[in-house]
């Protein structure tokens, strides 16, 4: 079976839905409307950061943000503007120069091509330059709270270490689609805000805060190192 489809994992279903019930009941309970980080006021503001983001933390993103959007406050004023001015404002950014050209590229197609509106979907998200799946995921599930899990590099660490997915989903989009499975559509907007946020401070990539973290009791990870590390020592 391809990886791309969800996976029949060797663990016995029951447990499956076990580790995602805990996981969703602690998140719906103590973090029930989770939120981005990144800063926006509207659908277009929110585009340009996530664009912005890639291989980027947010934190630095918020710090170039408001002087970018004081210039162009709008679609139209980006498509009126070209890459070599938007890279004055953005050259602390990672890749500056591919994304200025995209966040330009964006904006004429927003203005030209969607009457200067957001759209809602991913498929027409990602017609846009610089508008990758995950980019359009986030804005589906951020602004039109759809049903779409976007997969970062927390997400896909998070997911995998819980055991929410198996090992055998090694991509991006084998990740997402084994979350969306097994998520309630109700919650999948708010489940990708609970795993990048877990991930961020808790799960982090390296030396996890295992023994602070919640939900190290129904975790895969915590159960097969963490543990039996403990027990050696």
């Amino acid at each position: 079976m391809s990886d791309l489809h969800p996976s029949q994992d060797h663990e016995p279903i029951m447990q499956k839905k076990e580790r995602y019930k805990h996981f969703l009941d602690y998140f719906t309970q103590n973090f029930p409307e989770p939120e981005t980080e990144l800063h926006y006021g509207n659908p277009y503001e929110l585009l340009v950061a996530v664009i912005l983001s890639a291989q980027c933390t947010d934190k630095r993103v918020n710090m170039v943000t408001p002087q970018l959007f004081e210039r162009f406050p709008d679609p139209e004023s980006l498509a009126a503007s070209n890459a070599e001015e938007v890279f004055t404002y953005i050259r602390s950014i990672s890749y500056p120069n591919n994304k200025a050209k995209h966040l330009v590229g964006m904006a004429r197609m927003l203005v030209e091509q969607f009457n200067s509106e957001v759209p809602s979907t991913v498929e027409e998200l990602q017609k846009m330059p610089g508008v990758g799946r995950k980019t359009a995921n986030v804005i589906a599930s951020v602004v039109f709270s759809m049903p779409a899990m976007a997969v970062d590099t927390h997400v896909f660490r998070v997911s995998r270490r819980l055991g929410l997915v198996p090992v055998t989903a090694k991509t991006p989009l084998a990740v997402e689609r084994e979350l969306v499975a097994h998520i309630p559509k109700s919650l999948i907007h708010k489940a990708h805000h609970w795993l990048i946020l877990h991930g961020r401070y808790v799960c982090t990539a390296r030396n996890p805060q295992c023994f602070q973290c919640p939900l190290s009791p129904f975790c895969k990870y915590f159960e097969k190192n963490v543990k039996i590390d403990v027990f050696h020592s």
